[in-house]
């Protein structure tokens, strides 16, 4: 194998699950935009996870898709629970993500000098230790999800499934406003082998797989993070590098003209502005391509915003208009809009919507902060909870709904508090300096530009 000084061959290895694709994608077409000619790429999931990401345009010649095995054993069909495909795929462990290098290398005919990979998959650094090269890993959600996970053995000490449910994490720097009930179930979980799965138990591992890693690239902008939190992460860690929203381009592009939108939606958001002088009433919902609210939640949103009178564009599955109240479109056609998809960046930057009510995935909520639009939260699983404190307690830009779950009554009195109270401009406003601080920090001023040019160097000196 032969490797010159000039060219250097980066494995990607993908977890290949959710939405975590799509930001290592990004952060590899922002390497080789910064260099071209000095860089190529391997990357790496199964054939579903690569399928979508083949079909986007402008993928450079620099880069080399390559499918390894999900783990599923042939013949068996897992069942409903997400987790069972994930424990396959971190079954398969390093052997496998060592195939898809052997692969790489074989068409190439150039060795691997370096590792980029999803923190999630842990046996990645395994790899990188064999081939003796350094190992990137790469933390889509929330950097205060990262922290609770290299603290989960700490947390484990301090409390268990019993524990007060409202007891504040003080002990963790930067995460004093944070309370065991916004803890991913991965990190309050039993210890007994028999009962942990094999993801939780990798998510467990990161406090001590992270320090071992070259560095560690978070999907987030260090101006908005407690400032403990960094200095903590930082000290504990070998390099720790804020690279912005890997899945947004900011400052957001302005809107297209809205008849070139065949959902109809943004149309639909320039009548509602002229209806009320321009002013951000609408309440727009919509819960991601993951979560599937229980019916009685959607019954309750349902509700919620037909008493509340509050003007709305609900982003709806198809599969999920059964389970609205008889009649419900029909009384509410003129003052709200449902649709199976909505274009949502450009939604919730018009200049109609007031608020937005979200499940707390990062991607939404990393948009909804960009355009500057206050939110109301209802938490789901995995890292929702600690990203709606967030939103409600250190930024302070939206509400989480009471007692967690969506209720008639809850949302009516959540949609007035942000849309009309005093302590809902408050929120707006504060909303407003957000997405100036997160339109500085991606700018060439901001910290990500320096902590991104620190990951070419690391990437490109292997």
């Amino acid at each position: 194998m032969k490797n010159s000084q000039e060219k250097k061959h980066v494995a990607v290895f993908v977890f290949p699950f959710g939405s975590h694709p799509v930001p290592l994608l990004n952060l590899v077409l922002k390497l080789v935009h910064a260099t071209p000619n000095n860089l190529k790429f391997s990357f790496l999931g199964t054939e579903h996870s690569n399928k979508p990401l083949l079909s986007k345009p402008h993928i450079p010649d620099t880069i080399k898709f390559y499918s390894i095995s999900d783990g599923v054993p042939e013949g068996h069909v897992p069942g409903g629970h997400p987790v069972e495909r994930v424990n396959f795929f971190l079954e398969a462990g390093p052997e496998n993500l060592q195939k898809g290098i052997d692969m790489a290398v074989a068409e190439t005919k150039e060795s691997v000098t370096c590792i980029i990979a999803d923190a999630f998959v842990t046996p990645s650094l395994l790899v990188a230790q064999h081939l003796n090269v350094p190992c990137v890993l790469v933390w889509p959600p929330l950097s205060c999800s990262l922290s609770a996970h290299f603290h989960t053995d700490l947390i484990r000490q301090k409390y268990d499934n019993n524990s007060d449910k409202n007891t504040p994490l003080d002990f963790i720097p930067g995460l004093s406003k944070m309370r065991v009930e916004d803890l991913p179930e991965d990190v309050i979980n039993s210890t007994d082998s028999e009962e942990e799965t094999l993801f939780s138990k990798t998510l467990a591992s990161l406090g001590s797989v992270l320090p071992q890693a070259e560095a560690v690239v978070v999907n987030f902008f260090e101006e908005l993070d407690p400032p403990l939190l960094v200095h903590d992460m930082r000290s504990k860690l070998k390099s720790f590098l804020y690279v912005g929203f890997l899945t947004l381009s900011v400052p957001l592009p302005p809107l297209p003209p809205s008849d070139t939108d065949a959902t109809g939606c943004l149309s639909w958001l320039d009548h509602k502005q002229k209806q009320n002088n321009g002013v951000g009433s609408v309440a727009y919902v919509s819960f991601g391509t993951v979560v599937t609210p229980p019916p009685h939640e959607i019954v309750a949103v349902a509700e919620a915003l037909e008493a509340s009178g509050v003007p709305f564009l609900w982003s709806l599955k198809e599969h999920l208009k059964g389970v609205l109240p008889r009649g419900f479109l029909e009384r509410t056609s003129e003052s709200g809009k449902v649709v199976a998809w909505a274009p949502q960046t450009q939604v919730l930057g018009h200049g109609s919507v007031g608020v937005f009510v979200t499940h707390c995935g990062c991607n939404s909520v990393f948009e909804s902060m960009s355009n500057g639009v206050p939110m109301i939260c209802r938490p789901f699983f995995g890292d929702h909870g600690l990203t709606g404190r967030m939103v409600e307690d250190v930024w302070e830009i939206g509400v989480r709904v009471e007692g967690g779950v969506f209720t008639k009554d809850g949302l009516v009195k959540c949609l007035r508090l942000v849309l009309v109270e005093e302590e809902g401009k408050k929120m707006k406003e504060n909303a407003i300096k957000v997405k100036k601080t997160v339109v500085d920090a991606a700018g060439p001023q901001g910290k990500a530009a320096q902590d991104f040019n620190t990951l070419l160097e690391v990437v490109s000196r292997s």
